[in-house]
């Protein structure tokens, strides 16, 4: 399950958690809170705001549950009207984190000690002997 954390300053990071820690996340709906030593935040407190399942239903804070259901709907999530007033059927996933769900996302409603981007920023690594890489031109001939 891939968990989509955006913080306070516009940044996202998106958290891959294991299989034995994605049980501790089921029933939860949401807009509950999500203690951070979850997804290795420890300090940090997450509201949950949506998610999507496997085949791309997005959750919907009023379907209650974790089945899909097919609704009315003229806003998102689900639906982005094109016209003012336009109202289609489509299917969402309940609002409760199950097995399904690979998405979830969250975003930080109390700050750790540690920053965001030092637990899950990129970590790049330069092996040696890596550079630029010499691409041949036309003068060159190929080996």
């Amino acid at each position: 399950m891939k968990v989509v954390i955006s913080s306070k300053d516009g940044k996202a990071y998106v958290v891959e958690l294991p299989k034995e820690k994605e049980s501790l996340l089921y029933g939860t709906t949401i807009g509950q809170a999500i203690d951070g030593s979850l997804i290795g935040a420890a300090g940090y407190k997450f509201k949950m705001t949506g998610g999507s399942d496997k085949y791309g239903f997005p959750m919907r804070p009023d379907v209650s549950g974790t089945g899909k259901k097919r609704i009315f709907l003229s806003d998102p999530p689900g639906f982005h009207p094109k016209r003012k007033g336009e109202k289609k059927r489509k299917m969402v996933r309940g609002n409760t984190i199950s097995e399904i769900i690979s998405q979830v996302n969250l975003i930080v409603s109390e700050i750790g000690q540690t920053k965001l981007s030092d637990l899950f920023g990129r970590k790049e690594e330069k092996k040696e002997g890596e550079g630029k890489e010499e691409i041949p031109t036309k003068k060159q001939s190929i080996k």
